[in-house]
């Protein structure tokens, strides 16, 4: 979805306010009612509506009804302005670019904090996928319902940031964590192309051993990546890998380590046998009791990122992949910055931002206000 954050400069004290406001709200109720609007926010008068109607206009919130009130929820353009208050005040996001990538579950942008340099802000976007086949919930208080897109993707975030920042500490092949807030994650900007635009290497069998030895490394390190492939990974000039997107990254006593570290070892495997004409007879199995030289699973747990919440996640990312698994795999695409068919990757960067005009394809609207790009039904 479209990040345009230059309403950031115009929007008063009273406003952000009223929408930290439903945020808090939001953490209890579906749909906020606008008493309980102006109990948290602290504004008396009638003021409070002036400020609602503004942030509609600006499509930070949204209005819904019930059969018992009138109330007001928060959707991603609200929430991601949020985070966009707080990143700025601290310093670590200063200007927002333009945008790199698009998934299902994350939008990245480039963007420069205080010091000039530029670097990647990636906002996860839970839900994206799972509220546009859920029936509308428009109960007041709701204590027992699953939860919001908003607590999802922050927890996301979290773990992510969590898990950038020990691996980095431990000398991995990451991008180097600057922040976190709320869905949002700053992290260095690479100079590097994502595996899966690559066409050509001169030496696959390096790049593939130099992958696998990170897949087991990980796992001495009580870590198992999760989604280990050719999305996930970027090469350098030099040819060197840097492992990026790490919300599915699990620890190597979970209940399903070694599935996943199968399906990692699987992926790599795979993509080089397809793309490169290279197999391989080597590649590492799981050993549970294998020599573990850290458990960076628990000084990630340590960092903020608690077992509640990764148990949280885990149910909520179990729930996504059931509804996945009832929807064709194929009517929506992840769109990058460039075309995965394309080759050359000297294309002028403005051609590989602009949309995609396939009439194959047709942007539509989720009840979030996100875009979502689906395959044009036949």
């Amino acid at each position: 979805m479209k990040l345009d954050p230059t309403s950031l400069r115009y929007m008063s004290a009273d406003e952000f306010r009223v929408l930290t406001a439903i945020e808090v709200g939001s953490r209890n109720h579906d749909i906020v009612p606008e008493t309980l609007i102006a109990e948290l926010s602290r504004l008396r008068g009638g003021g409070i509506n002036k400020y609602i109607s503004d942030l509609i206009k600006r499509k930070l919130i949204a209005s819904e009804s019930s059969s018992k009130y009138v109330g007001y929820k928060l959707v991603y353009s609200g929430y991601d302005h949020l985070a966009l208050k707080t990143l700025s005040r601290r310093g670590s996001v200063v200007s927002v670019g333009n945008q790199i990538g698009v998934g299902k579950e994350s939008d990245i942008f480039v963007i420069a904090g205080e010091d000039e340099q530029q670097a990647v802000l990636k906002l996860h976007r839970l839900g994206r996928q799972s509220f546009r086949n859920v029936k509308q919930k428009r109960d007041y208080f709701r204590p027992n319902q699953s939860p919001s897109w908003m607590y999802m993707s922050r927890l996301s975030a979290m773990k992510e940031f969590a898990f950038m920042k020990v691996l980095h500490e431990h000398g991995f092949p990451v991008p180097t964590p600057i922040d976190q807030n709320r869905h949002c994650v700053v992290m260095e900007l690479i100079d590097a192309f994502p595996l899966r635009q690559i066409d050509h290497i001169a030496e696959p069998g390096r790049l593939y051993s130099e992958l696998m030895d990170l897949i087991v490394r990980l796992a001495k390190h009580g870590l198992i990546h999760g989604d280990f492939n050719e999305f996930n990974i970027l090469v350098r000039e030099n040819g060197s890998p840097v492992l990026i997107d790490f919300p599915q990254m699990v620890s190597t006593s979970h209940l399903n380590a070694e599935f996943y570290f199968n399906r990692d070892v699987d992926c790599i495997r795979t993509f080089f046998k397809r793309r490169f004409a290279y197999e391989s007879v080597l590649y590492p199995k799981f050993a549970l009791n294998g020599d573990k030289e850290f458990d960076l699973d628990v000084k990630a747990a340590a960092s903020g990122f608690s077992r509640k919440d990764q148990a949280n996640l885990d149910k909520f990312m179990q729930e996504q992949e059931l509804q996945r698994d009832d929807e064709d795999p194929s009517d929506e695409e992840i769109v990058y910055s460039d075309s995965e068919n394309d080759s050359d990757q000297n294309d002028d960067q403005d051609e590989a931002n602009e949309p995609d005009s396939d009439g194959d394809y047709i942007i539509e609207q989720d009840r979030l206000g996100n875009s979502i790009r689906r395959k044009r039904e036949v």
